[in-house]
């Protein structure tokens, strides 16, 4: 009798999970496992761990929602703790596996953590599915990804391109002969909730990290109007209508991009296309490009220098610390960093400023902001955070050589009666 393991990654979820599938249609039992590495809470080099409290929140409670589901389709969910490349082979031979799948990231840790997996004597197949487009599918090879944006996005729409359909739920396997199926959990909420200000208040149902709030929350959002005003707020600052607010399950994996996708061409054919939903696509082919940017350049995203030739930027220990705490004395930049640490969210504008001003005012290092957004971050993404802290610092492939956002203007544009600084005058 066939058994496979699912290592679950950054696919927390059922529906449209194409290396789940895969096990489920190849093996007569199927044992899923998330695993707790070491390093996804070591110390960064700048002396701060590198999953903060929201972050952990947020991944406990899509844990036990996925645990949940798992257990309503007769299986379960087992969390172990160790090196994946240590504990998942170990496990394998535990229960008999054949083999290991799971989700593949084109990113330079999670490569090399899969590659430390598969250096063992259990096979690992490894499937990518994060992208809202299939790479084999573009108008061409990952190798010869156009460096600018707009040429990637003109390139797609000019070939038609469009995303395959949403898979259904795997019919899932029994739970493997050996292993004791955990009892379903749930972490209490009543001892921690969000700060009231938060424009993502997780701990509220509508907002909890698992596959079934976010689902529902795609259903009302495009039971509204909100998609046809999307250009229109999605530079607002805080509440929870102004924008779109699919990445943190999108970064989970709780949410795929393709369900996203399908929600948003059902509401077209039923509402018409607008201005407002032509850019929630563009926003997802923005999440695909930094995907495909990983897959052309890898490790070279890493580098200080980035993609340029830049000399190492500098770093003040005290700056970032005060940028970190939100007293830089620069009000914006403070209410959105005091924001930040409440909350574990921000708004994609002031993201945009807050890095800008850690680069470009501060003379800071563009990797130690990188990392306090991991940090901090409940929809962190790897691919995302890694794009558009390069594009700030221009250290990318954008040709205009980085970006500055004065916070005099931003603050009269974005934030003109005071009042997102009023809302964030005390953490």
């Amino acid at each position: 009798m066939t058994t496979l393991i699912h290592w679950f990654r950054n696919d927390l979820r059922l529906a449209d999970n194409p290396a789940l599938s895969h096990a489920a249609r190849q093996a007569e039992r199927v044992l899923p496992v998330y695993v707790h590495s070491p390093a996804d809470d070591a110390l960064t080099p700048w002396g701060f761990p590198r999953r903060g409290a929201h972050r952990r929140r947020f991944l406990r409670a899509a844990l036990d929602a996925l645990h949940a589901r798992l257990v309503e389709e007769g299986s379960g969910l087992l969390e172990i703790h160790g090196r994946p490349s240590d504990c998942l082979p170990a496990l394998a031979v535990q229960v008999g596996a054949a083999g290991i799948s799971c989700e593949a990231i084109a990113a330079p840790e999670e490569e090399a953590e899969l590659a430390a997996l598969r250096g063992g004597d259990i096979p690992v197949e490894s499937v990518w599915q994060s992208s809202l487009l299939d790479p084999a599918a573009l108008p061409f090879a990952a190798s010869r990804l156009p460096d600018v944006f707009t040429a990637f996005r003109q390139a797609v729409e000019r070939a038609g391109q469009t995303p395959p359909p949403p898979l259904p739920v795997p019919r899932l396997p029994g739970w493997p002969a050996g292993i004791t199926l955990p009892p379903k959990t749930t972490e209490p909420t009543a001892a921690f909730e969000v700060d009231a200000r938060s424009s993502f208040p997780y701990t509220q149902p509508a907002f909890h990290g698992g596959e079934a709030a976010a689902l529902a929350h795609l259903r009302a959002y495009f039971g509204s109007d909100r998609p046809h005003r999307y250009k229109a707020t999605r530079n607002g600052l805080t509440g929870v209508g102004f924008s779109s607010k699919f990445s943190p399950w999108l970064a989970s994996g709780a949410l795929s991009a393709r369900t996203a996708y399908a929600h948003l061409k059902a509401f077209e054919a039923e509402r018409g296309a607008s201005d407002g939903s032509y850019w929630l696509w563009f926003e997802l082919l923005w999440r695909d490009y930094f995907r495909f940017l990983h897959l052309k350049y890898g490790r070279q995203l890493y580098r200080a220098a980035g993609l340029g030739k830049q000399p190492v930027p500098g770093h003040d220990p005290a700056a970032f610390a005060r940028w970190c705490r939100g007293e830089t004395g620069e009000p914006l930049v403070d209410a959105a960093m005091r924001e930040l640490a409440a909350t574990g969210f921000m708004s994609n504008r002031l993201r945009q400023l807050v890095a800008s001003y850690l680069i470009n005012d501060l003379g800071g290092d563009w990797r130690a902001g990188a990392a306090w957004f991991e940090a901090q971050l409940i929809d962190y993404d790897v691919y995302s955070n890694q794009g558009n802290w390069l594009y700030i610092a221009g250290r990318g492939t954008d040709p205009r050589g980085g970006r500055r956002f004065d916070p005099i203007k931003q603050a009269r544009e974005h934030d003109p009666d005071g009042s997102f600084r009023k809302l964030w005058s005390q953490p």
